[in-house]
């Protein structure tokens, strides 16, 4: 019986990998205004929107549902443009016992189109064997990737 599992997706991105990068980073609370599926983000606990004491409330969509969490910043490596998550609470806690988001953000790769590739990885322990891996949430993952490389390249035409 394997419980705990993990997921990535590399998709490459036409936004410079520091402009990326930085979203995650210091402009955490402008996520929802980038991407479609994010209704509502607040600060839950704290009052500094990237420090790892912090925890925020999210609300947002998978596959037509509402969904809620919680999430603190784990660890920030700005050289090697990579963020941990931890991501708890609501219904996370319905399906899993731990859950991790990484992102990690790099300059072009062969073989990759765009200018950067932006890597997400899932790290999970479901609670039960009848708990689906986070499918769902890789695609969610996906698609507000697409969401912020559109808004970062339409904000900056001239990248």
């Amino acid at each position: 019986m394997v419980l705990a599992g993990k997921l990535s997706t590399e998709l490459g991105i036409k936004a410079p990998a520091d402009k990326f990068f930085k979203v995650y980073t210091s402009e955490l609370h402008e996520l929802q205004n980038h991407c479609e599926n994010i209704h509502a983000a607040k600060l839950h606990e704290g009052d500094d929107w990237h420090h790892s004491d912090t925890v925020k409330h999210w609300t947002y969509v998978i596959d037509g549902e509402v969904h809620t969490c919680h999430e603190s910043i784990e660890e920030v490596d700005e050289e090697n443009k990579k963020v941990i998550w931890k991501i708890f609470g609501g219904d996370i806690d319905k399906h899993y016992k731990n859950f991790k988001l990484i992102l990690e953000v790099s300059d072009k790769a062969d073989g990759i189109d765009g200018t950067a590739v932006v890597k997400w990885t899932i790290e999970y322990e479901k609670i039960s064997e009848d708990i689906n891996p986070p499918n769902a949430q890789i695609d969610f993952l996906r698609k507000n990737t697409r969401d912020v490389d559109a808004n970062l390249v339409k904000e900056n035409v001239d990248l």
